[in-house]
């Protein structure tokens, strides 16, 4: 089968022919039909090692995707043959940028048919992470104010739509060009990342770092939280790593289908261009069949 792969951190990354995956225990291979990847993704341990540490290079980068079952490996349950899935890849085995991948069955959700191939896959890392950092982690509810930065990319985007439908009042951050963007997904108000003029919020939710990260403490009333994926904190703060969960999945895609979530995607490619992909901006989907 084709699949991106890298081989070392100096080598950027290559279409390769691979063996078909292995089916272990509790595993379904999943004929992929659409893809998602974060280029910063080269850079996680994960990418180059597996848990046990040991060299697993040549590895195939991606986490996100949505096609279908092509195979169940033994002891899975609650999947079968044919059926549309989408979900999350694990971390520290071969992703999603190929043709087939192996995922442990949990990781995945059914996908309706009226939920396209590339919509899906641009919901499982994004989607998932946007909910658990601003209801799990951040503990928004109806009447608080929320700051998003980053709101125009993948996961701020999200976090956007979903904080004002569940009735906050959403700030967002970014660049000036995405200002329109922002609020048109139902921000009230757009600012720089750095502006003085923000003020107090409940929550932070934080997708950059650095020093946007470190003054965003100061912007968090009495009582309130700073949530970030970026890096942990200087001080007071959650940083985490989002989480599998097939029935949070299975709401978002309903969620799509109901109108009410727009994930963003900025370009979908084939398989063959996945390589090049990894230099560009913007949230790109790879289509594999």
């Amino acid at each position: 089968m084709q699949a991106v792969t890298v081989a070392d951190r100096d080598t950027a990354p290559a279409l390769t022919e691979l063996p078909y995956p292995h089916a272990a225990e509790n595993d379904v291979i999943v004929r992929v039909h659409a893809a998602g990847f974060t280029p910063g993704e080269l850079t996680w341990p994960a990418t180059w090692t597996d848990r046990a540490g040991r060299d697993r290079t040549p590895s195939v980068p991606g986490h996100e995707l949505s096609g279908v079952v092509a195979e169940l490996g033994y002891g899975t349950t609650g999947l079968t043959v044919g059926q549309r899935v989408f979900g999350m890849a694990d971390w520290a085995r071969n992703g999603s940028l190929a043709e087939y991948t192996a995922v442990e069955a949990r990781n995945l959700a059914p996908l309706p048919a009226d939920v396209d191939h590339v919509t899906a896959a641009a919901l499982p890392i994004s989607g998932l992470t946007a909910w658990q950092a601003l209801f799990d982690h951040g503990r928004l509810t109806a009447g608080r104010t929320v700051l998003v930065h980053g709101a125009a990319g993948s996961v701020g985007s999200l976090a956007v739509q979903l904080a004002r439908e569940a009735g906050a009042r959403v700030l967002g951050t970014g660049r000036p060009a995405d200002r329109d963007t922002v609020l048109a997904l139902g921000a009230e108000a757009y600012f720089d990342p750095l502006s003085p003029d923000i003020g107090e919020v409940d929550l932070v939710l934080d997708v950059l770092g650095g020093e946007v990260l470190d003054r965003s403490a100061a912007l968090v009333r009495d009582g309130g939280t700073l949530v970030t994926i970026a890096e942990p904190p200087r001080g007071p703060g959650i940083f985490f790593v989002v989480e599998p969960d097939r029935a949070r999945l299975a709401d978002l895609a309903q969620r799509v289908r109901d109108g009410r979530l727009r994930p963003r995607i900025d370009t979908v490619r084939p398989l063959a261009e996945a390589p090049a992909a990894f230099g560009t901006r913007g949230r790109t989907i790879i289509r594999t069949a």
